[in-house]
């Protein structure tokens, strides 16, 4: 990741302030949060939470509560500190920070268990630079992946490296069936894959494209349709196939996507 100047941290809070992303397990991936050290604190009082959403201005938190900790919080005019905890690539330690925010509303999480809130903060101040930084490259990531998720990223061997992609050659599950295929091309919405078969029998099918990229690999997999199914000059055995990805695109494969495009000095051509 490149190092990000004050001017990019001010962009991306005056673009994004608003914005909420839910925390399922690919943002805390994608983002290295460190759930087991997000808490509230009020006074004497510490309770650990889950980080249900947030944004450059509010925080949505799952929590246990006992009716002291409510009655600290309102002795505290509603005030409490988050306190968010983020491992970053280029930072040896986790980087941890408190936020302080106002308690805006609260509602059982699940009706079941109603010591267990779902609590709407909002932050009273701006964040610290690390939590802009964070969310803002994630929602970077997500803006490219709409307004370029045409342009096709041609794979030579030079993009390969770059890309820390283990290879061209890799593996297409066709409605769960295994088979090896050699990219030819990838993108924010789809790929382009060479594959051994017949036409007919693969146009329209479910396909869960594997990639295999850096050190120590990772695989990514992601689901999609086979639209285009093409000849091959010269080969009667192989055949070219057109994937569109679905909506469920990894996080990890758009940032993939993204950082290598960051390093192009012009766009790539549209793909058809």
């Amino acid at each position: 990741m490149s190092i990000i100047t004050s001017q990019q941290i001010t962009r991306y809070y005056t673009t994004y302030t608003r914005n909420e992303i839910t925390f399922n397990r690919q943002v805390v991936d994608a983002t290295g949060l460190v759930t087991n050290q997000v808490f509230l604190k009020v006074a004497d009082f510490q309770h650990p939470c889950i980080l249900f959403s947030c944004s450059m201005s509010t925080a949505k938190v799952v929590t246990g509560v006992k009716t002291s900790f409510l009655e600290a919080v309102r002795t505290n005019n509603n005030h409490v500190n988050i306190r968010f905890c983020f491992r970053m690539a280029e930072k040896a330690d986790p980087v941890s920070f408190f936020v302080l925010a106002r308690l805006m509303g609260s509602a059982p999480f699940d009706p079941s268990k109603p010591n267990v809130l779902l609590m709407t903060l909002e932050y009273t101040q701006r964040p610290p630079d690390d939590l802009i930084e964070i969310l803002g490259n994630l929602l970077e990531v997500n803006s490219a992946a709409q307004k370029r998720r045409e342009e096709r990223i041609i794979l030579t061997p030079e993009a390969l490296k770059k890309m820390g992609l283990a290879g061209k050659e890799s593996f297409l599950l066709v409605e769960g069936v295994p088979r090896k295929c050699l990219l030819r091309d990838l993108s924010f919405s789809g790929s382009k894959v060479l594959v051994s078969g017949i036409a007919k029998f693969l146009e329209k099918k479910k396909v869960v494209l594997k990639l295999s990229y850096g050190d120590p690999p990772e695989e990514i997999q992601i689901p999609g349709e086979i639209l285009r199914v093409e000849d091959v000059e010269g080969r009667k055995d192989i055949v070219a196939l057109g994937i569109q990805f679905g909506d469920q695109v990894p996080i990890n494969y758009k940032v993939l996507i993204h950082e290598f495009l960051g390093t192009q000095r012009k766009p790539g051509p549209s793909g058809g």
